[in-house]
């Protein structure tokens, strides 16, 4: 199937053809037109599978509640695509947990509904809101460059979690995911995710009083003969490669 730029120029090579030439049988009276000419035409679309090298996520959430304990957690993943096939992923996460002697507030039976965002794809941000006086930021920077990949980082291990009165801090590498999870009993949520086809951070409040953050940083190292190709596409390539990504692989 030709795409319309192809078709375009099919038809205007051959201008003085009558219409009963059009109706006859399919390719008579036409010719293929060679790559040189095609590449000065607008609309033209390569894909290889080589132009992404190494493909970095690193993530950082805080969150400060109301009655002063405080949740942290981070992770950073590689993701190398130099040998081909699925990547070559290296994984580092860390988490901790402060409690505070003080009680949270009462939400007075507020809740939030964020598992809609399992279903989103893309690029997402999310803050959902249901108390008072509450602060949320989601930031996310993206850096692409050409030239050396980053030094392979030790593999930690696929899941850490710290817990303390009520509060939890995870960071996971499982299945075809790497996710970051700050939850407080009662008090709502803060999370990060890459998936296949989808990177999000969303940041779900219930309470009062809370200080909330994400930060994503993407860095994306582009092969010198893949450096003509949209952002977007290198972009949307390397996280659609990341199916079935998982601890061993």
């Amino acid at each position: 199937m030709f795409r319309q730029p192809m078709m375009m120029a099919l038809l205007l090579a051959f201008p003085s053809l009558p219409l009963q030439a059009a109706e006859g049988a399919p390719g008579r009276g036409l010719k293929e037109i060679q790559d040189p000419e095609l590449s000065l035409m607008r609309g033209r679309y390569t894909v290889g599978g080589n132009n992404v090298a190494w493909f970095g996520v690193t993530m950082v959430s805080q969150w400060q509640t109301s009655n002063g304990a405080t949740l942290q957690g981070s992770l950073t993943l590689g993701m190398d695509f130099r040998g081909g096939g699925a990547p070559k992923l290296s994984f580092q996460p860390s988490v901790h947990v402060t409690a505070a002697d003080a009680p949270l507030p009462d939400t007075n039976g507020r809740s939030i509904d964020s598992s809609g965002l399992a279903n989103a794809s893309g690029l997402v941000q999310s803050v959902q809101v249901a108390g008072d006086g509450n602060v949320a930021r989601n930031v996310t920077t993206l850096t692409v460059r050409e030239g050396g990949v980053p030094a392979v980082l030790s593999d930690g291990a696929g899941n850490v979690t710290a817990q303390q009165a009520g509060a939890s801090a995870t960071a996971m590498l499982e299945g075809n995911q790497a996710r970051l999870l700050l939850q407080v009993d009662g008090q709502g949520l803060v999370q990060q995710w890459i998936r296949n086809g989808s990177v999000g951070q969303g940041i779900a409040l219930a309470g009062d009083g809370q200080i909330a953050s994400n930060q994503l940083r993407l860095e994306l190292v582009r092969n010198a003969v893949g450096s003509n190709l949209p952002l977007s596409q290198n972009v949307a390539q390397a996280i659609a490669l990341n199916r079935g990504m998982g601890p061993g692989q």
